[in-house]
């Protein structure tokens, strides 16, 4: 039953995923869906793989680290708050393509400095409090473009763009100012050089509304999976 559970989730948010688009006049091959498996099992991480998807996300180092020994053919996107001491442990995984939440000075070097000492350059996204939460991490809107500019010169990362996470609201029609900031930062930094193919943004609730201002990854957790397995 699992499985048959996971294959109607998946077809109703390609659906929705599908009709943001056309929405939006956007195609949807440049809408990346990211599977938020924490607090989920295997079977159901392996059986979304059968079905087409290739990239997940985890928020736990130690979970990503547990499911990556067991499932082969994978590919991670660490997207919680990453905390220095655990990089090391990131950059020994190939598996783990890109860092989607780069959130501080500090944390660059540290990535830069683990990646080169295993022989690799990682992705990684800038993650943005566009909201300005003191409850959220993230670098402030008025501070990104100086702190790309010192992250640049780090020869092991590659920035390719910039994340974020909404405030949560019920009428997610209330999240689209955020996410077209969000656009608007990113043509602004391209306009002056910066390279930055990729938005990350929008769950569950708001992912169509960020779809339709411009999200080029979108994180999906519950719409996907249902409810976690385990706490």
């Amino acid at each position: 039953m699992e499985g048959n559970d996971l294959k109607e989730r998946l077809i109703e948010l390609q659906k929705r995923i599908r009709k943001a688009c056309q929405q939006s006049g956007r195609e949807e091959k440049n809408v990346q869906l990211i599977a938020v498996s924490k607090n989920h099992a295997q079977s159901e991480i392996e059986f979304l793989q059968k079905e087409g998807l290739c990239i997940f996300g985890e928020s736990r180092v130690q979970e990503l680290q547990e499911k990556n020994e067991k499932i082969a053919n994978i590919n991670w996107h660490f997207i919680g708050h990453l905390q220095r001491n655990k990089v090391k442990y990131l950059m020994r995984m190939p598996e783990c393509k890109m860092i989607e939440s780069l959130d501080s000075w500090r944390l660059a070097k540290e990535i830069n400095k683990r990646a080169k000492k295993n022989n690799r350059t990682i992705e990684v996204l800038v993650e943005v409090n566009i909201s300005g939460d003191e409850n959220k991490f993230g670098i402030l809107p008025a501070e990104v473009r100086n702190f790309m500019q010192k992250v640049v010169k780090l020869d092991h990362l590659k920035i390719k763009g910039m994340m974020t996470i909404v405030p949560h609201l019920d009428d997610p029609e209330k999240t689209r100012t955020f996410f077209r900031e969000m656009k608007t930062m990113q043509t602004k930094l391209n306009e002056d050089g910066f390279n930055l193919p990729e938005l990350s943004m929008g769950m569950s609730n708001d992912f169509e509304v960020a779809i339709e201002e411009g999200a080029t990854m979108i994180r999906i957790g519950t719409a996907l999976f249902g409810s976690r397995q385990y706490a």
